[in-house]
């Protein structure tokens, strides 16, 4: 419970920062708004937070070859670029191949019904960056937020924030994993 209100907290920091500095907006009126931002709009990052988390634990999510100060690493540069873009060079590109050679070799083993699967980790994220940028597209459809380029007209959300949304998830991801692995570190992966 605490980690889904921590996303909460740090989702909705980041959305009042992101909607000043004129990233997206929320043109529809609310009782429920601070500084132009819905409250709902940190449960988005919760959303994702609450997945990764509920994820390990009915999927029975193991990891091997997992890098954590590695990962952790780069993830905090993820979300620091994400603020950081706006005065400085946006280095999405960069990072991703960096969180791609952090976590190069790492599996992630889950199970599906009596069966137990394992992918690539960076694969998952960005599998869960394209169903979030496909649920976003229908988000923005629905009136739930709009970008500046949708302001006279629905248009499709831009393909490079499927890119961001699978960047949110490594960030996410890294949380739970940090404080997953400190919880039980001697837990073993199964291939």
């Amino acid at each position: 419970m605490l980690a889904i209100l921590g996303f909460h907290v740090v989702g909705l920091v980041f959305e009042l920062f992101k909607v000043h500095m004129g990233s997206w907006s929320y043109p529809e009126p609310a009782l429920t708004k601070i500084g132009g931002v819905p409250l709902y709009s940190g449960f988005m990052y919760a959303a994702v937070g609450s997945y990764v988390v509920r994820s390990w634990r009915l999927l029975d999510l193991r990891l091997t070859g997992y890098r954590p100060l590695a990962t952790a690493a780069v993830a905090a540069l993820i979300y620091t670029n994400f603020l950081t873009h706006h005065w400085l060079p946006d280095i999405r590109l960069p990072l991703a191949a960096a969180m791609v050679a952090a976590t190069w070799g790492v599996w992630v083993h889950y199970t599906v019904g009596a069966t137990r699967h394992r992918m690539p980790l960076a694969l998952s994220f960005v599998l869960i960056g394209f169903f979030l940028w496909v649920a976003e597209n229908a988000s923005t459809l629905m009136g739930a937020w709009q970008y500046p380029h949708q302001a006279d007209a629905w248009a499709m959300v831009h393909p490079a924030k499927f890119g961001a949304w699978a960047l949110l998830v490594t960030v996410a991801f890294t949380l739970v994993a940090t404080w997953k692995v400190r919880r039980s570190p001697a837990a073993p992966a199964t291939p």
